[in-house]
């Protein structure tokens, strides 16, 4: 024996293969039928083709190196002159290529380019593709969502969108600190809330002063400051700022017109729970070159615009990132043994295993629902209504659950969820976001209100939606008859909306289920989020639940 043989101490067994080079997309039961079932077949094949490119063990291993090697504030460069530059890691460019080309940032609004009507089903598409992205690596997904929800915006003021919008559209990815105008593509950030007021954007103290007459178009400067600033390398941001006439809403570019970068003074990189892949920044405008998107003081009105484009994101990212938390820990379960027998054949993992699978899929109808009324809107005020009201309800429920799912599922791979090297702490780390960002739970609950209040009819909408799944499940039936009482009394509704939206939410989610899948899973949602007391703790499913049927949809199909 060779000396080296002497100190050879065990065999490396028992352990599951890494989940690697596999398509996101055929191996996704539950994917595939929500995107046929919501009006996105007609991009199957792109997303399929998309879903082997991301699924390789080399563009999974550049998620892990865009969350190890961070991105890095540049104030200065060697010799003294301010630059004000982010530097990131190559894997974060190349998974912005990615996601770019495949068109995440805006491929919904091919249509403006040409002038020919919107693409049937181009959101449901577009999100099946963030759906996917986001269980490779979420954070760069924040300047992405935003270039996307950046058009509509734009769209309020014509003169901008003509001079944006096809930079947007482009499917090169180009990250060079340059003038847009030199550019082969952009990307768009926003600036919001500051020190002082956060969720309340009135109490802003940002300052815009008109150069020359100002107006919807017009030039601005400003002063002051934006306490959370998200990705700021982008070319451009919608930003808020004080103006005579009241909040408005700006274009403000990275460069100015003349070629010099504009005044945007990144004071410090945030050190984030997670998302740690984005560049999110405190910045102070100095003075800064701005142009006005629509009328002074309508600025609420034009960056909600982008804010529900936004939310709808929010709500599928996290139902994708709730996907690979459930598809780790299924794969991990179906290769390790414990007690001579395979963890997933073990009743109580199985039991919790199951659970987690049909939140995910609940997550994934709900989310995707949303989505095809996005697509509709335009032509349906049915759908329409249905977008205003379900939004923030889809972004409260999917983004609340995400989390404590997120967390169960890295429990199922023990020591293994609890370490760097695996991606389950980097989805625990990640899920909170998406509920603070675009508005916590309390500012959706109470948007859910306002729009009920503003249009009651919308929310006959919602409930003729709901009602048309009566009759099969009386968990469902009991639900939908009770939060329909719940709006009797309207003195209370706010203290009580976070009780009236996570109903609402489920029985969204129920309703789908039920006309659309399979029976065992469809008894099995509505029995335990609707039929009784339902808490956080995963794997109480109850005895006759047919759970390896649920488990099956779950499972990664190789």
């Amino acid at each position: 024996m060779t000396e080296s043989a002497h100190f050879v101490t065990h065999e490396v067994f028992n352990q599951p293969p890494p989940l690697e080079d596999y398509n996101l997309y055929s191996s996704d039961k539950v994917l595939r039928e929500t995107v046929a079932r919501e009006g996105g077949a007609a991009s199957e094949a792109s997303l399929e083709r998309f879903g082997a490119k991301i699924g390789t063990a080399e563009v999974i291993d550049l998620g892990r190196q865009a969350n190890a090697y961070l991105p890095v504030l540049k104030s200065f460069d060697r010799f003294g002159h301010r630059i004000d530059r982010v530097e990131f890691h190559p894997s974060y460019h190349q998974l912005m290529a990615l996601s770019v080309e495949q068109g995440l940032h805006g491929s919904p609004w091919d249509y403006l380019a040409d002038g020919s009507a919107p693409k049937a089903g181009a959101v449901v598409a577009r999100l099946a593709g963030t759906y996917m992205m986001t269980q490779i690596e979420s954070g760069h997904g924040c300047p992405i969502t935003m270039t996307n929800a950046a058009v509509p915006a734009l769209m309020f003021q014509p003169d901008l969108a003509r001079e944006w919008v096809p930079r947007i559209l482009s499917r090169e990815y180009d990250p060079t600190f340059a003038p847009a105008s030199d550019k082969a593509g952009v990307t768009f950030g926003m600036g919001m809330t500051e020190k002082q007021g956060g969720t309340d954007v009135r109490a802003n103290t940002t300052v815009a002063v008109a150069v020359g007459a100002g107006g919807p178009g017009g030039e601005y400067r400003i002063t002051g400051h934006k306490w959370f600033f998200s990705a700021p390398m982008c070319d451009a941001f919608l930003v808020l700022a004080q103006a005579k006439g009241g909040l408005s809403c700006f274009l403000m570019p990275r460069f100015t017109p003349d070629g010099m970068p504009n005044a945007i003074r990144i004071q410090r990189l945030k050190d984030k729970v997670g998302n740690k892949s984005n560049a999110s920044s405190e910045v102070e405008f100095q003075g800064a070159a701005a142009w006005l998107i629509g009328d002074e003081g309508r600025g609420i009105r034009n960056i909600l615009e982008m804010a529900t484009y936004t939310r709808l994101d929010c709500a599928v990212a996290t139902a994708g990132m709730m996907r690979a938390a459930v598809a780790n820990a299924v794969h991990h379960c179906s290769h390790r043994t414990v007690f001579q027998k395979k963890l997933i054949d073990q009743p109580l993992m199985l039991n919790v295993l199951a659970d987690l699978a049909l939140e995910s899929e609940a997550a994934a109808a709900l989310s995707f629902r949303v989505a095809r009324a996005f697509d509709k809107a335009a032509g349906d005020e049915a759908e329409a209504a249905y977008k205003r009201i379900m939004t923030p309800v889809a972004k409260y429920w999917v983004c609340k659950r995400a989390p404590n799912l997120a967390y169960e599922a890295m429990e199922c791979l023990g020591g293994n969820g609890y370490v760097e090297e695996g991606i389950a702490g980097r989805i625990y780390r990640e899920m909170p976001v998406n509920a603070i960002w675009e508005g916590s739970g309390n500012v959706m609950c109470l948007d859910v209100l306002r729009a009920i209040s503003r249009e009651p009819e919308a929310l006959g909408v919602v409930f003729a939606e709901f009602e048309a799944s009566r009759g099969v499940s009386g968990a469902y039936d009991g639900a939908l008859s009770a939060l329909k009482d719940a709006f009797a009394d309207m003195s209370s509704l706010e203290a009580r909306s976070r009780q009236i939206v996570e109903v609402m939410a489920k029985l969204a989610a129920g309703a789908v289920l039920l006309r659309h899948s399979p029976s065992a899973v469809a008894d099995a949602f509505c029995a335990t989020r609707l039929g009784r007391d339902w808490g956080d703790i995963y794997g109480t499913l109850p005895t006759g639940v047919d759970q390896r049927a649920i488990l099956e949809r779950a499972a990664v199909q190789r």
